[in-house]
This record gives structure tokens, C-alpha cells and sequence, in this order.
């Protein structure tokens, strides 16, 4: 913020440096630890909103339609993706995924920062779409032994899933030179520090502070 000198000597109130918001992207093989990353960087930052993505996928234990997914089914996901209501769409095994494109736009032009728990294949596309807005973090594994244990663990998903999960991860990792940051989760305290610590600098850039040359032009001549 910047003050101006009045005749009296007093100062006038200050400006805000307005911000525009950012697209947070994570992305991983499944099983890396992309979302419970992006549950502890909500919990750890009350200024950034998770995209609830729309998915033909059926409901997991525990998940809410609204909250964690808008829940629907082919023929709806296509009249969207038809109609340009999605800022991205990707196949996933089989199932649509997609991002509703009003809330996201409205978000960030409102100084809002959304993060987004999608693949290679949704980050693609939010790049060309909005490549000033984005910031691409691609997490990894500390070891292909490691990443078949945690999708083993997890019970949510039958051997030949799991499987078909194990044959798709190298074709997915091969993307991480796409992305801005990469994140190797050996630890979760660890990479939950480096997720945030990414986000604090990231709306630190110059760019996405739009107030700023009005800040500058203002503390010169205040000076």
C-alpha cells in the first residue's frame, strides 16, 4: 500500500495492489499423492478454492456430488463440452472429466485463486486457454514400488485397475517436463511445505499484480 501527504501534513488513506487470481494445477500418476496434496494445501491456505471438476466416473466412498465432483452422466457431459462450457475435458479410464468454465474465469478475475486436481491432458489445455494464469505443478513418486503400494492400499480399486493404473504411469510421467515445479513426494510435511510455498511466490509475480504500477506511480509522487 502507498499514502499520500495532504496540505495538513497528513497522510491519505492507501491503495490496494489489486491481483489477478491464479489456476493451480496439480497433476500426477494416480496413487502420487496429487489430492492428498491438494487437501492439505486448502487446509493449509484459506485464500485458494479447489475446481470441482464434472465426471461421467461413478461416486467413490464418501464422495458428494457438488463437493467433491458434479456427478453426471455421457450424454450431459458432451451437451457441455458441445456447448463450450468447459475450460478443459480429458477421457480418464474410460470416464469424462471437465472443468465448468463460468466459476473459474469469474474466480480469478475477482483476484481468486483456484486449484485444480487434473492430468497432463486437462493442464494442456488450461495452458493454451489461459497460459498467463496458470502455474503447473507435476508430482512424483519416489519409486514405481512405492506408487504400486499406495494405489494397493488405498482398497479403492480392484487388482486389474490397479494394474491397468501401474501400465499407464510412465506414459504419464513422461509429461512432467511440461510443468513449471515438480514436487518428488518421499514425504507428505515435506511436499505439503514445498505445494504452499510454491503458491505464496507464484502470486508474488509481477504480472499478476495489476495495482502495481499504480502503486509505484504513487509512491514516486509522494515522494
Amino acid at each position: 500500500m502507498t499514502t499520500k501527504k495532504t496540505g495538513s501534513g497528513t497522510e491519505a488513506p492507501p491503495h490496494a495492489i489489486e491481483r489477478r487470481g491464479l489456476l493451480y494445477i496439480l497433476s500426477s500418476p494416480s496413487g502420487a499423492g496429487k489430492t492428498t496434496l491438494a487437501r492439505r494445501l486448502l487446509a493449509d491456505d484459506n485464500a485458494i478454492s479447489m475446481s470441482v471438476s464434472v465426471t461421467t466416473r461413478k461416486p467413490r466412498p464418501g464422495e458428494r456430488d457438488g463437493l467433491d465432483y458434479f456427478f453426471t452422466d455421457i450424454e450431459n457431459f458432451e451437451i457441455m463440452r458441445d456447448n463450450g462450457d468447459l475450460l478443459e475435458w480429458a477421457t480418464v479410464f474410460d470416464n469424462f472429466y471437465g472443468t465448468p468454465k463460468a466459476p473459474v474465469e469469474d474466480a480469478i478475475a475477482a483476484g481468486k485463486d483456484v486449484l485444480f486436481d487434473i492430468d497432463w491432458q486437462g493442464a494442456q489445455q488450461l495452458s493454451e486457454k489461459m497460459p498467463g494464469d496458470v502455474v503447473r505443478v507435476f508430482v512424483l513418486p519416489p519409486s514405481g514400488h512405492v506408487l504400486e503400494q499406495r494405489l494397493t492400499s488405498r482398497a479403492q480399486d480392484p487388482p486389474a485397475v490397479v494394474a491397468r493404473r501401474m501400465a499407464a504411469a510412465s506414459a504419464e510421467i513422461s509429461h512432467w517436463p511440461e510443468y513449471d515445479y515438480v514436487i518428488v513426494n518421499h514425504d507428505l510435511e515435506t511436499s505439503s511445505a514445498a505445494a504452499l510455498a510454491i503458491l505464496k511466490a507464484e502470486r508474488l509475480r509481477r504480472a499478476r499484480l495489476h495495482g502495481l504500477s499504480e502503486f509505484a506511480r504513487d509512491l514516486i509522487r509522494a515522494l
